[in-house]
């Protein structure tokens, strides 16, 4: 016979809380719920931020700003200084900055930011740049290829109206 062999003998652990059973009990009549109020009712329960009839913090607090959560475009972003640790790419995109770990698998749009420095010519095909990434890499000898670039003023159509 083992310690988990032996069968509970009665009365070994505390007895279960029998609430609103009489005063000798101890937890009769209110059956611990003190006296009146909204939390002696059966049911009761308080939303989160609920301050028992005063006006909330969240609406006593002033609202502030803007946030364009829905539409905003979110970019994981690379700096230019990582980009010259990248070995064996022909052009940098994508598949490169994953399997360099730069960026995650599932990232949605890449930026390339212009902190740090290109010591040799790359060719780098991502969403967008920074001006200065992208100085940076034309002063290099290199070739920056974004696929969100917006056309200039002077680049668009005559017919357009």
């Amino acid at each position: 016979m083992r310690l988990h062999n032996l069968p509970k003998s009665t009365g070994s652990g505390p007895s279960r809380k029998r609430v609103g059973r009489g005063r000798g009990s101890g937890h009769g009549k209110t059956s611990g719920r003190g006296h009146n109020g909204q939390k002696s009712r059966s049911g009761y329960s308080a939303r989160p931020g609920f301050e028992s009839g005063h006006i909330p913090l969240f609406r006593r607090l002033p609202k502030r700003g803007f946030s364009n959560f829905r539409f905003r475009t979110v970019y994981a972003v690379v700096n230019v200084g990582d980009l010259d640790g990248i070995e064996n790419a022909e052009v940098i995109d994508r598949e490169a900055l994953v399997n360099a770990g730069l960026v995650r698998k599932n990232a949605g749009k890449i930026k390339i930011l212009g902190n740090g420095e290109v010591t040799k010519a790359l060719k780098v095909k991502v969403d967008k740049f920074s001006g200065q990434a992208a100085e940076k890499i034309k002063s290099a000898g290199g070739e920056a290829i974004g696929t969100d670039i917006k056309k200039d003023v002077t680049e668009q159509d005559p017919d357009a109206s």
